[in-house]
């Protein structure tokens, strides 16, 4: 027979009551760690830890920026006498060298223009020859009075106006041979060289835009221009008053260059330029550097990451990465004190080297820092120092801290 009594006031057969053994054994599971969070830092079992004592040491500066190659010389090859060209004699595009033939004009007007003033010359020289004769005659017979001062005059001056002719006549066959030459157009540095601006049988101008034949970039050695903030510059002059960087003088700053694929390239550059007038368009000081290039591994135009090296930080406190922690006011690390517990201590870290932090401030000669362990640290925590992990093998760095034996 169905139940004819409203839903909500059947009330069920079975209830679950915890019993009191059970709640008893719940409370009793979850003791331990009610009893650990409220047990002190100073009462918790030691943290094992690794740490390193800071020993400041001169540590060397690299300064990175972006730079631009550059060819340390550009030459237009331009045409010095006119005329039509009759061969184009070089690759376009290829490496050419000191004195290689490039262009040739037509010779033929050029040489007969030599052979008339050569003509000329010899004319001019026959002349001469007969103004001589002619004074040598005269000469004895004024000194005779047997003719006038006059004629004597006229022949001395004859004799003039025919050697000024002769003269005028090796300038002209000078200038000749000069235009001859200009027909054979050669590089005159060793270099990477453009396109020809004209083909074969073309009207070569001697002047004006119209006479530029092509352009000769030389590679060997390569510029590269760079630029440095005024912040970065006031920076480093703040950091050298404090005694805090210091280096060479520019001509023994040491330049290196990372190529765009991430390699090094081998020869080391040397800074030749630093304009002392702040750039208005990028706000940076134009510095430029120049590299050896015998290889003709850098061309003009490519970007490349410049370093600095020669200066250093004397004195300089560096701390790997993983023993800085970031809190709600700043970076801080943690320090162990002769109680063998852990106090974290604030610091103002500077610029990057390799892997490891600079300090400004905030730790000193002597002071034991946490490098590995420091993330399950809390303020006061007590730790157990373990014997730090071997190095693994690379290339030597500078050594900022040394690590201790439990």
């Amino acid at each position: 027979m169905r139940d004819s009594r409203p839903l909500r006031s059947i009330k069920p057969r079975f209830e679950f009551r915890p019993s009191a053994g059970a709640l008893l054994a719940t409370l009793l599971g979850l003791s331990p760690l009610l009893t650990f969070a409220q047990t002190p830092a100073a009462a918790r079992p030691p943290t094992v830890v690794t740490v390193a004592e800071i020993k400041p040491e001169n540590t060397p500066a690299t300064f990175e920026f972006t730079g631009k190659t550059a060819s340390s010389q550009q030459v237009e090859i331009n045409a010095r006498v006119e005329g039509f060209l009759d061969k184009i004699a070089y690759t376009e595009g290829s490496l050419v060298k000191a004195g290689q033939l490039l262009f040739q004009l037509d010779p033929k007007p050029f040489q007969a223009s030599l052979a008339s003033a050569q003509a000329s010359l010899a004319q001019q020289q026959a002349l001469l020859v007969k103004a001589q004769q002619t004074l040598a005659r005269v000469r004895p017979l004024a000194k005779q009075n047997a003719v006038s001062q006059q004629d004597l005059d006229n022949s001395i001056a004859s004799e003039l106006a025919a050697a000024a002719q002769v003269q005028a006549a090796k300038a002209a066959v000078e200038q000749a041979q000069l235009n001859l030459g200009y027909t054979t157009i050669k590089s005159p540095i060793t270099g990477l060289s453009s396109s020809a601006n004209y083909r074969e049988g073309a009207l070569i101008r001697s002047s004006g835009s119209d006479s530029q034949l092509t352009t000769v970039v030389q590679l060997d050695p390569m510029w590269v221009n760079f630029g440095v903030g005024e912040n970065e510059v006031l920076k480093m002059e703040t950091q050298k008053g404090k005694g805090q960087l210091k280096g060479p003088g520019l001509d023994k700053i040491e330049v290196d260059l990372t190529l765009a694929d991430g390699s090094t390239y081998p020869r080391k550059g040397q800074i030749t330029f630093v304009d002392p007038v702040i750039n208005a368009q990028t706000g940076t000081y134009n510095i430029r550097a120049v590299v050896p290039n015998p290889d003709n591994v850098l061309s003009p135009g490519q970007f490349v990451r410049v370093q600095l090296k020669g200066a250093f930080r004397p004195n300089a406190i560096l701390v790997p990465q993983a023993a800085v922690m970031q809190g709600p006011t700043g970076k801080f690390v943690f320090v162990v004190g002769p109680d063998n517990t852990a106090q974290p201590k604030p610091i103002q870290v500077g610029d990057w080297y390799g892997d490891q932090w600079i300090i400004e401030s905030g730790l000193q000669a002597g002071d034991r820092v946490v490098v590995n362990g420091a993330v399950r640290l809390q303020p006061g925590a007590p730790v157990q120092i373990q014997s730090a992990a071997a190095p693994e093998s690379g290339p030597a760095k500078v050594p900022s801290a040394t690590p201790l034996k439990p």
